[in-house]
């Protein structure tokens, strides 16, 4: 339907397409629209950029954490963590996990090359996401409002993940295939995509949340929704999994660099450089508060006046996945998974200006806001596009300073 207002193709013409293809006709032209911005971005782009004057789109492409990925897959994960003048870690390759930066050096060393391997991956992994987010909402939704969600997703103002080197595409699709499986009772599915999830990035605790409150949900309503002896089994069994999955990248870290705090130590490396106060260790949910301090100080207001502004908004979300009608249409499992990762989001980021990438997984409440009006619809692909180009510019063309990071 969307494509049918964007063109003038008949409706019924539409509509008989399979969804594949309907899809795919979307993600394709909202890619080239992505592709417009990045090339305006490169031409805009001077030498007060950290990127310099014209760099060409496939530096763009290429920058940031596409770096560290294309290290792993050259030289894979240090056996030895280098330290500062003060004995602190400094940063490193295991921050990153190894599933994208690995299958990338796979399908490169086909002779493709590591770097169109890496926007290969993302691209078609971008695409099967749309797919499965389609499949996701079209029976809560219909399938008008599911086709206009999946537009809004593949053009919002982070879409641009979907077309660099970046693992985001490729969480995506393990979390929302996950997701599927979880709605249509397939849990066998989850004993591979879980690791898949665990080994491509951190996010898979929170998921482990998810299954523990989708266990506690099933037992509440067994008595409408039968839960058989073996799908019990099978939630418990998957809860603890994503668990152990959740938590091995950090001893395998240990084990390799005989430092049983690598992972957290190399994480805090990134933060330190905020003044986190990244010498104290992790405390859960401490970096949150810290990083409200910092933004507050940075903007000039009032702390105490600040918490109280969080509070209210914490309250808001959390009140919108209990009682907001357009969101509760999703299901419970799309509510348990949003509030999960809120909570997880919470307890161990640091808030700066990938904060907005990090909260992508979140991109199934998409389903909940397409506006009724057709013209309000519109609207909000406008205001996506804007918010897309605003980010390319800021983070790519004229990105120079601590909060204009991707």
């Amino acid at each position: 339907m969307a494509v049918a207002e964007l063109t003038g193709v008949s409706a019924r013409s539409w509509r008989a397409l399979a969804a594949p293809v309907r899809i795919g006709i979307l993600y394709l032209l909202s890619r080239l629209v992505t592709t417009g911005f990045f090339i305006a971005a490169a031409q805009l782009s001077t030498p007060a950029s950290r990127y310099g004057a014209h760099p060409g789109v496939p530096a763009l492409l290429m920058g940031w954490d596409a770096q560290w990925y294309w290290f792993i897959a050259v030289h894979g994960y240090p056996s030895t963590l280098q330290v500062d003048d003060a004995g602190a870690v400094v940063q490193n390759q295991w921050a990153f996990m190894p599933v994208y930066p690995y299958l990338a050096r796979l399908l490169g060393g086909t002779g493709v090359g590591w770097q169109p391997a890496a926007i290969c991956i993302s691209l078609v992994a971008g695409y099967l996401a749309a797919l499965v987010l389609y499949a996701l909402l079209r029976p809560r939704v219909g399938a008008a409002v599911a086709t206009w969600a999946v537009l809004l997703f593949a053009s919002a103002p982070l879409a641009a993940i979907f077309q660099i080197g970046y693992a985001e595409s490729l969480f995506l699709l393990w979390l929302f295939l996950a997701l599927w499986a979880v709605m249509r009772r397939r849990y066998g599915w989850l004993y591979l995509l879980v690791p898949l999830m665990g080994f491509t990035r951190p996010g898979v605790l929170a998921f482990a949340l998810m299954l523990a409150l989708h266990g506690v949900h099933r037992w509440l309503i067994r008595r409408r929704e039968p839960l058989p002896l073996r799908q019990g089994l099978h939630i418990v069994a998957l809860g603890l999994w994503a668990a152990v999955v959740g938590l091995s990248w950090p001893v395998i870290a240990g084990a390799v660099t005989g430092r049983p705090d690598a992972y957290l130590a190399t994480e805090l490396s990134w933060r330190a450089g905020w003044g986190a106060g990244a010498a104290g260790g992790f405390v859960p949910f401490q970096a949150f508060w810290q990083g409200a301090a910092f933004w507050l100080r940075t903007w000039g207001l009032g702390e105490a006046a600040g918490y109280v502004v969080l509070a209210v908004l914490l309250a808001l979300v959390a009140a919108a996945l209990l009682f907001a009608r357009r969101v509760r249409r999703l299901g419970v499992e799309i509510r348990l998974w949003s509030a999960s990762y809120l909570l997880y989001l919470l307890a161990v980021f640091f808030p700066q200006s990938s904060l907005f990438r990090l909260l992508v997984p979140l991109s199934p409440l998409w389903g909940a806001v397409v506006p009724r009006s057709r013209v309000w619809r519109f609207v909000m692909l406008a205001a996506c596009l804007a918010g897309q180009w605003w980010w390319i510019y800021t983070m790519y063309a004229v990105g120079n300073t601590f909060w204009q990071i991707p």
